[in-house]
């Protein structure tokens, strides 16, 4: 089906580009969310007709989104989730999560505007970007850690992923060897 695009469309074109898509790209993404129209000479008509106005609301939607991004631009959210030893989440962190997060920080952001190509699933800092407009998107950290104090500590640089060699020490003071003489042993074992 071919349509004309009413905004700009990742991957897909800019305003007024007539586009050929599948029939249900068009029936359920970009006809119901106002996104293009159908390429009917009635409609490129219409278009022609309404371009100044579609490209001067397109123009106040940018600006708007580029006010947004200046402010939440670098904000780092923490996510606060239960995860095992070695890190990794027994649940995941998803778009809607963030876009809670980053409601409660006092931005309106909606799950679709979060571009999360898959879940968090372990702690640590994560770089995300938000699309607030198709032609304005904007990077923040989603900090994901067990408690509020690994938070912190991974803000100041600490990676609570990496796991030390447990190195441990038995010592035995005094053991008889088979002659009767005393031996001081050291024994060293890694888990």
């Amino acid at each position: 089906m071919d349509v004309i695009l009413l905004e700009r469309v990742p991957k897909l074109g800019q305003m007024g580009d007539i586009v050929h898509v599948r029939d249900g790209f068009a029936r359920n993404f970009l006809l119901p969310r106002a996104k293009a129209l159908r390429a009917t000479e009635a409609n490129k008509k219409k278009f022609e007709r309404e371009r100044v106005q579609l490209e001067a609301r397109n123009r106040e939607r940018r600006e708007e989104a580029a006010e947004v991004a200046e402010r939440i631009e670098g904000v780092t959210i923490i996510v606060i989730r239960q995860a095992g030893e070695t890190g990794q989440l027994y649940g995941s962190v998803s778009p809607r999560d963030i876009s809670d997060a980053l409601t409660d920080a006092g931005f309106s952001v909606t799950r679709s505007q979060v571009l999360l190509e898959h879940p968090i699933k372990t702690i640590g800092m994560h770089e995300i970007v938000i699309a607030l407009h198709p032609e304005v998107e904007v990077a923040i950290t989603v900090n994901v850690a067990r408690t509020a104090d690994e938070a912190e500590r991974q803000m100041a640089g600490e990676d609570l992923t990496v796991r030390e060699d447990d190195t441990f020490v038995f010592e035995v003071e005094e053991e008889e060897g088979a002659e009767g003489e005393e031996v001081a042993v050291e024994d060293e074992e890694q888990r």
